[in-house]
């Protein structure tokens, strides 16, 4: 039997892609006359952009790294409860900064007491203080110190928001919880449904099934089924499948079953993408904004075959080192995802504007390669000095 990595470079790289990717879509999407594939789709429109593609790879990536994580505490000899409490945690820090982030969209120009761009970096130099990934070697006392600091950062970065408008002024309230926040709501019922199962195939893929059979009951209009922050389990179907995948990926690469793995992957990728486009007519078409199940299969379909290919090229062939200059956000995904947050801030503080040919067409779609570029090699420079963000 092989002895498998702790960390699976393939799934490294396949984030590090998404992260990179997810940067440049957020930014190309203040760009002007740019290809109608590229962009995300109107919510009553059948079909998807690129831009679509992005989220649900993330969430799909998100579960294939969920039973390395888990399995890894497992043998380490955590007890049930306290791998539960350690995922409760993890989920919290995601939705905490999901729920201020959705809130920023609505802040107070007019009424709030500091501006936007000093307000969100004021917010996320907290979130760095309560989630750091400080070094072992750090006084304990010190690393204590500078978590309540984050949090009373945090705090009174809630106690300062101002949200609505001056007839309807409105405080920090649940939205729809922003994509931090989605991901950390589907984090939190996958990772404990992958806890209840220990992680077992026979009990994994059939939880896995539910979850997929909620959202395709929920958009044919069959039964509307309103369980408590599940919704349409869209984002946990995806998640799930992730969590399936790389289950068998430990199990076929375990055993020396490399042959049985790539028919699978296979099978099961293009197998999803079919089964999306079957059930597209009988529920609500394909659609990101209304999270339907073709765009759920067709995305996560198209994610598994990717996977497979970076499997063949990082793990089977060795050549990793083809993706380095975007490995950072592999490894430091989160500080990878909230550098932006800082970067844009600081652009509105001094005012700075892009030369008017960077604002639309190809030149727009350059600067957005770009910024994703320089947002990684940040995030490159902070990791080498230890600062990334560990939830």
């Amino acid at each position: 039997m092989k002895q498998l990595p702790k960390r699976i470079s393939s799934i490294d790289v396949l984030r590090a892609i998404t992260m990179f990717l997810m940067i440049f879509v957020n930014d190309v999407a203040g760009v002007d006359k740019i290809p109608v594939w590229l962009e995300h789709t109107e919510a009553n429109f059948d079909g998807m952009g690129f831009s679509d593609l992005i989220f649900p790879a993330f969430l799909f990536i998100v579960g294939l790294s969920l039973p390395f994580a888990i399995q890894g505490r497992i043998k380490k000899g955590d007890s049930f409860i306290s791998i539960f409490f350690y995922i409760v945690l993890r989920a919290l820090a995601l939705i905490v900064m999901g729920f201020f982030h959705v809130n920023m969209e609505n802040y107070n120009y007019d009424q709030a007491v500091l501006s936007y761009p000093v307000f969100m970096i004021i917010l996320t130099i907290g979130f760095f203080l309560i989630w750091l990934d400080y070094p072992k070697k750090l006084s304990k006392y010190l690393r204590y110190a500078l978590i309540t600091l984050g949090i009373i950062t945090v705090a009174t970065m809630a106690y300062l928001f101002k949200g609505g408008n001056a007839e309807h002024p409105k405080g920090l309230e649940p939205q729809w919880w922003g994509i931090l926040g989605i991901i950390g709501w589907a984090y939190l019922f996958a990772a404990i449904t992958y806890l209840l199962a220990k992680g077992r195939f026979a009990f994994l893929f059939p939880a896995f099934i539910v979850f997929a059979l909620i959202n395709i009951i929920n958009h044919m209009d069959l039964l509307h089924v309103d369980l408590w922050m599940i919704g349409d389990a869209s984002s946990i179907t995806l998640m799930l499948g992730g969590a399936v995948i790389s289950t068998l990926y430990t199990m076929f690469i375990g055993k020396g079953k490399d042959q049985n793995l790539w028919i699978l992957l296979t099978i099961a990728g293009i197998s999803s993408i079919l089964f999306g486009f079957i059930i597209r007519p009988y529920a609500g078409g394909i659609s990101k904004i209304y999270s339907t199940p073709a765009w759920v299969f067709i995305c996560m379909g198209i994610t598994i075959l990717v996977f497979e290919l970076l499997i063949y090229i990082v793990d089977f062939k060795g050549k990793k080192n083809w993706f380095s200059i975007i490995s950072p956000a592999g490894t430091s995904t989160l500080t990878c995802y909230l550098i932006p947050y800082l970067l844009y801030s600081l652009f509105s503080l001094i005012d700075f504007n892009y030369p008017n040919y960077f604002n639309y067409g190809i030149g727009g779609i350059i600067r957005s390669l770009f910024i994703a570029f320089v947002v990684i090699r940040i995030v490159a420079f902070l990791e080498k000095r230890s600062l990334r963000l560990k939830v």
